[in-house]
């Protein structure tokens, strides 16, 4: 039985990130989505997101940059956030235990709705995100 521990080090951060991306990138739903945007591009990905993740987790401010604009032309609907957001916190939730690893499903699931309604609003209005 393995032992689970809080988020505590860029080691588990990193370790969440390539465990939760590596779900993705075999999930029928998700991984054509991610493949076809970020093709051979991963590990660049993957840095972005231990930065991103370092920052808000560990409060390291390692991530520059706005999130959400190399979101904005995805064609994703509801289902593939709720199925992103099963994800990780399934993800999480097999690796860890404890206030940050409960921090970053909530930051996820806050995301992943904001995320959705802003490319909804994008998708719906002839408006372009300011970069």
């Amino acid at each position: 039985m393995v032992t689970k521990k809080d988020i505590t080090s860029l080691e588990d951060i990193k370790s969440m990130v390539d465990n939760f991306y590596g779900e993705v990138r075999k999930d029928a739903m998700l991984r054509d989505i991610f493949n076809d945007k970020i093709q051979e591009r991963w590990p660049e990905h993957l840095e972005k997101m231990y930065s991103f993740w370092q920052t808000v987790l560990l409060e390291e401010h390692t991530y520059y940059g706005s999130p959400f604009v190399p979101h904005t032309k995805l064609a994703v609907e509801k289902e593939h956030f709720d199925r992103w957001i099963q994800l990780f916190c399934k993800t999480i939730d097999e690796q860890f235990c404890g206030e940050k690893a409960e921090k970053a499903k909530w930051q996820g699931e806050r995301m992943a709705e904001m995320f959705h309604a802003k490319i909804k609003y994008y998708q719906n209005n002839s408006l372009r995100p300011i970069l």
